[in-house]
């Protein structure tokens, strides 16, 4: 059973890291100084919610009988308009985020994030007409990417080291944790014959941030964001505090400081910067680039995104059309997703690998979409109050194979694949794409489901058959390897900051 259980912690974390983890076998939640560590990581852990708030308030709000007279219907370029001007505030700070984290560490954009997430959220609630609501919405995206960009990174160079895949893999799920809130909350609200139907969900938003702002402050800075700017003994420090319970002696502080400052000492002799245009200097960068663009873009045009802001107008198409029935599905649909995406996605990610969960994902919604196709064809041919039933339990089907990869590996297999000199330029350039991708989708997927409806979908279907070869091709497997190990994967042995001796011959 020891060598069994020895081979599986080999397979999943590395033989290096293997051999120097505490022998003790005490599991992490009996350990006082892990259960301290995950508990602070739950503060970046769930600024993913923010976004998952937003779509799913979105969507409730479109089924509001009150928001809609109140906002005189607001359809086609207008409601993409007020859906989109999320993402374009998203963008817009992407490159500054990006700055500031590098430069002052990966805390403080969130606590400002934080701060204008919460006052931005009151001015939301208090929206008088739509150009405010609007106006209020792009401020509101501005300020979610101030905490949704430098989390993962965070959690990913803080974590323990077995239980960065799955912590960082649980990041993007908190997504639905903040759509159960949000959906919810206007199934909760939607019999208040007044404004506050929309506005109490609405000044909510706030809620999530005011909570983590609380923690932040005793959250500790990235080990390796302390090492880079030269100050090592306080990123030692930290690893002995919190992987090590005060262990100054500990063989796994020793492992991980020695990969830290090796690799900071092979960039330096390898005289390597960290400019932009270090992302397109060698194929193995280049390799990184295109499937953060891939992850990104798809993340968007995978058929998943019609469903997520456009909830409304789905179930429109096979005849549900009451907003308590439309309001009651999306809970229950967000409830599943959070499920599906912690147990079957992110804690699976050391036992199946990140390559493997993405393949199924992608065929698994390649499949149930075309049947998802067929079967809303044939209601609407039909009326069969039956098949519009079994294209509800498509959906749900089809969202399963997306929560199992989509939603956790999206910023975590990202963050995994780039060095940290080009770590959070990487993870931009993900959520450059996926934003961009958003934005052309919330104002091509209203006006595409007016005009064609159920056909629309079939073009997600080619999309999905076309995105599972490029993965089979382009993704390799990062199960096993380490941070910096990682260069192993993309750019070959010699290029291992643990392994000089290559390097030389």
């Amino acid at each position: 059973m020891k060598r069994s259980s020895k081979t599986s912690n080999e397979q999943a974390y590395g033989h290096a890291l293997a051999a120097v983890l505490p022998k003790d076998g005490k599991p992490w939640y009996l350990t006082k100084h892990l259960i301290l560590l995950n508990l602070l990581l739950c503060v970046p852990l769930i600024s993913s919610s923010a976004v998952g708030y937003d779509a799913s308030m979105m969507n409730g709000l479109q089924s509001l009988t009150q928001w809609r007279s109140y906002f005189d219907s607001p359809s086609g370029a207008l409601l993409g308009t007020i859906n989109a001007v999320y993402p374009i505030g998203k963008i817009l700070m992407l490159l500054p985020v990006t700055w500031l984290e590098d430069r002052y560490g990966r805390r403080v954009p969130i606590i400002i994030g934080l701060l204008c997430l919460i006052g931005f959220a009151a001015v939301q609630a208090a929206s008088q007409n739509i150009a405010m609501f609007i106006v209020s919405r792009f401020l509101i995206g501005a300020s979610t990417i101030m905490i949704a960009q430098p989390s993962p990174i965070l959690i990913t160079e803080l974590a323990y080291p077995t239980h960065l895949a799955k912590v960082t893999a649980l990041y993007n799920s908190t997504f639905y944790f903040g759509a159960i809130l949000a959906a919810w909350g206007t199934y909760g609200t939607f019999k208040l014959n007044s404004t506050w139907s929309w506005r109490i969900p609405s000044a909510v938003q706030a809620g999530m941030p005011l909570i983590q702002l609380c923690g932040i402050f005793f959250l500790p800075e990235s080990p390796r964001w302390l090492a880079s700017k030269g100050r090592h003994e306080e990123a030692r420090k930290i690893l002995v505090k919190y992987h090590a319970g005060g262990d100054e002696s500990s063989p796994l502080v020793d492992f991980e400081m020695k990969e830290i400052e090796d690799y900071f000492a092979h960039e330096e002799t390898m005289s390597r910067g960290s400019s932009v245009k270090d992302l397109v200097r060698t194929p193995g960068n280049r390799r990184r680039v295109l499937i953060a663009v891939i992850l990104g873009f798809f993340a968007q045009w995978n058929g998943i995104g019609v469903v997520t802001y456009y909830l409304t107008l789905v179930l429109d198409t096979i005849g549900i059309t009451s907003s308590k029935d439309q309001t009651l599905i999306n809970g229950i649909l967000q409830l599943f997703n959070f499920a599906a995406a912690v147990f079957a996605g992110a804690l699976a990610v050391d036992r199946f690998g990140r390559r493997t969960l993405f393949l199924v994902s992608v065929g698994g919604l390649f499949c149930s979409y075309v049947c998802w196709t067929a079967l809303s064809a044939t209601f609407v041919k039909t009326g069969s109050v039956p098949t519009g039933h079994a294209v509800l339990a498509f959906i749900f089907i089809a969202y399963f194979f997306f929560d199992i990869a989509w939603t956790p590996l999206l910023y975590s297999y990202t963050v995994e694949i780039f060095p940290y000199n080009q770590r959070s330029r990487g993870l931009t350039v993900a959520l450059m794409s996926t934003n961009l991708a958003l934005i052309a989708a919330q104002f091509i997927n209203p006006i595409a489901m007016d005009a064609i409806a159920w056909r629309y979908y079939i073009v997600f279907c080619c999309l999905l058959f076309l995105l599972f070869f490029v993965i089979y091709f382009l993704f390799p497997e990062t199960k096993g390897h380490s941070l910096e190990e990682m260069s192993e994967i993309f750019d070959g042995p010699t290029a291992s900051p643990s392994a000089p001796e290559k390097e030389v011959a």
